[in-house]
Parts: C-alpha cells; structure tokens; sequence
C-alpha cells in the first residue's frame, strides 16, 4: 500500500482537484492507495471538504488539529496512522504534481529509503525563490545531506525511517538530515513545480530565520545529540582553562575570573544535558486532535468516476 500524508491549513479550494488527481494516478497506475488529510487548524471549510471526501472514497481519511500547531504535528499525526509500506507526503495547495508519484517510486527501488523532490524550476516570486536557495547551499554545507531543495514538502519514505525520526516545531523540512544521520540512504529527482492556483502562500521571510535556527539545533541533535556533554563540555574547559592561564600569567583577574565562571556553567550544563538525554521520559505528542473521519471498508463505498478501492486480498 502507498501512503500519502498532506497537511492542510486553509486549501477548500484546493481538495477536490487534488484528490481527483491522486484518484487518476492510482487508477492508471494501478496502486492501492490511501490519502490520510490532516486539518492543521483550518478556518475555511476545509474539514467539511475532507470529510465529504471521505464519506465518497473509502481510501480518504481525514484528521482535524483543535488549533493549528504547525506542518510538522501535522506530518506527525499522519505518519502515526499510515498503513503502507511507503509514505508520501505533498502540499495541499496542488502547486506538487501527483503524477510524479510513479517516478518517486522508480527512484526509491534504486536502494534507496527517502527520496526528496528537487524545484529547479519555480513558480514562486523571486524574494522567495533567492533566500530558499541559499538556505538550501547551508542546509547541504553544514549537514553533509547533498539535496538542492531540502523545504521541497514531496518527499517518499519507507515507512522504518519514519518510525525512527522524531519531528517537532520546524523540522520537517530536515527529515532526510535526520534520517542519513541515522544511516538511512537518501536522494533526490527534479519534479515539476506548477503555479499556486488558490489561496496565498503560508511563509514569509520568517521562515528563513526560523530555518537558520532549527538548523542550527539539527546540526547539534545529528552530531552530539546523545553526547551533548562533549560538545558542551569541550567549550567549557576551553573558557575554564583560558580564564586560568590568564589569571596565571596577568593581572587580568577580572576577565580572568568571568571566562573561568562562564567555563565552570558550560561544563555543569553539558552535565545536566546528559542526564536529561539519560533519563528523559517517553515524548508527549505535541498536537490535539478534535476529529477524524470514520473508518470505512472498501465495499462500503464507491466514488463515482472514479477506480474502487483493491480489494483485501491484495494488501
């Protein structure tokens, strides 16, 4: 079975096309298929939307945030209820293409376990498109994760790397990051980026300092995130060793004794670090769901127009 996860926040207008579309590429290609919605929060009908959709087609399933609490929950929830063996997830704004679904597939049968989609060409205004370039140069530069459209929301998984990544604030656009560093193999194919039909555009320029920081914490997480001691530590004995050699050497005292106390925090806080890493507790999940749609099974339902959900036999 392929699953496909898409968070939705404000896209009504939006669902209709894209489960259409979703429908034609199973058909054509003849895959069993199930498309999990998650309603980030939405205040334009888009629950109503999914939910209909549900009740049409067995394969919809709708989940609906009681706030919205950012794509990555969103992503989060999905993934926690997908049954197939391979996970998509795409924008709800029908500027991914699903009928770059089958190359996504081809591309992952290459030993591959995530594959990340790759703009080179964009409809996006360019005070867009500059800044998401060179936060994707420091993205590769700085992880070692070679991909030149890391924010890219289609993406394919096996679902074993998604059971070993935890996501949370803004980190879904890190997920292949968090999954080489975890030995997963990761690549990447050119995919067609159409122009937004409905609505406005989710992110501005905060995105980008947002996305400097949390790659900053990806960074430090995929490098020393169960040792963070020798990070901080290492810093720590630094300052403490330079504020003592310079009390040795000068009358310097004060500056001396400031790099010595700032040394002996770090070192403590690197200690405190790794007992929180060695004792912290199971995670609380950090999204609240309000709704879903009803489970149905395949003979239940029969959307007009459109191929029938497989039957059990062949799951």
């Amino acid at each position: 079975m392929l699953s496909v996860v898409i968070p939705v926040y404000n896209e009504a207008e939006s669902l209709e096309a894209l489960h259409r579309e979703l429908t034609e590429v199973a058909a054509t290609q003849d895959y069993q298929i199930e498309v999990v919605f998650v309603d980030d929060g939405s205040r334009d009908g888009s629950w109503q939307t999914i939910s209909q959709l549900a009740a049409k087609d067995s394969r919809v399933r709708g989940i609906r945030f009681r706030r919205n609490f950012g794509k990555a929950a969103a992503l989060t929830a999905g993934f926690a209820v997908v049954r197939g063996d391979t996970v998509m997830t795409m924008d709800a704004d029908l500027q991914d293409d699903p009928h770059e679904i089958p190359r996504f597939l081809a591309t992952m049968k290459n030993n591959l376990d995530v594959v990340s989609g790759w703009k080179e060409v964009r409809h996006d205004p360019w005070h867009k498109v500059m800044p998401s370039r060179v936060f994707n140069a420091l993205v590769s530069g700085l992880t070692g994760v070679q991909l030149h459209d890391h924010n890219c929301g289609m993406k394919c998984y096996r679902r074993e790397v998604l059971g070993e990544v935890r996501i949370y604030g803004e980190l879904h656009r890190f997920v292949p990051v968090l999954a080489a560093a975890r030995g997963y193999r990761v690549g990447e194919i050119t995919i067609a980026h159409r122009a937004r039909q409905h609505g406005q555009s989710k992110y501005g320029f905060a995105r980008f300092v947002k996305g400097f920081i949390d790659l900053l914490t990806v960074r430090f997480c995929t490098t020393y995130g169960q040792r963070p001691q020798h990070a901080l530590g290492t810093i720590g004995l630094s300052f403490f060793g330079l504020g003592a050699v310079l009390s040795f050497l000068s009358s310097a005292g004060r500056w001396a004794d400031i790099l010595m106390i700032l040394g002996g925090q770090l070192f403590a806080l690197a200690f405190l670090a790794a007992i929180v890493i060695a004792q912290r507790a199971p995670d609380q999940k950090e999204y609240a769901i309000s709704e879903q749609t009803p489970e149905q099974r395949p003979e239940q339902t029969r959307e007009e127009g459109t191929a029938t959900a497989p039957s059990a036999e062949r799951m």
